[in-house]
């Protein structure tokens, strides 16, 4: 296995960010979008990561295997009375699950949020995600009650965990 690479996301990346997000998005039903991805051109995935860049609260990491991007994890900071807390959004390639991918960039995005003083780090998971939850304890977040019904796919509801982790 080539050695993956965990680094900030910079502009050009946009489009393979794009192509990622379809992928992913086809390959479980455990993200808020399919294999549509998340509907954005170039141009606008570009703002948005030029926009992360700017907000010292906020990042946006890739895992990249060589030229192949395989995974990405980001923290989006809160504002006002929230600004010490930021929600974390985590994906790696199916093939690459089990890897240590994960592990890794959460290693790389607490590391971040220590230095940028975010102080809790939350999150929201299916609760029959397994995989994820065991990752998420793994790196001490707690469950903080449960969701009824947060998702929806087709006519069946998913219930999700909240989890968060406190860094104080």
């Amino acid at each position: 296995m080539q050695e993956i690479v965990i680094r900030e996301a910079q502009s050009e990346d946009a489009e393979k960010v794009i192509i990622f997000t379809k992928q992913i998005g086809g390959e479980s039903e455990n993200l808020s979008y399919g294999s549509e991805g998340l509907a954005m051109s170039p141009e606008q995935e570009m703002y948005f990561l030029n926009s992360m860049k700017e907000d010292a609260h906020s990042v946006f990491f890739t895992a990249w295997q060589g030229s192949e991007l395989v995974g990405t994890a980001n923290l989006s900071g809160l504002s006002r009375r929230m600004g010490h807390r930021a929600e974390l959004g985590i994906a790696v390639a199916k093939a690459e699950w089990g890897k240590g991918i994960g592990s890794s960039l959460m290693n790389v995005i607490i590391e971040y949020a220590r230095k940028n003083g975010i102080e809790i780090i939350s999150l929201e998971v299916r609760a029959d995600n397994t995989r994820a939850i065991h990752l998420y304890k793994k790196f001490d977040f707690k469950s903080i009650g449960i969701m009824p019904a947060f998702f929806k796919i087709g006519s069946e509801y998913i219930d999700f965990q909240l989890m968060y982790l406190d860094l104080r």
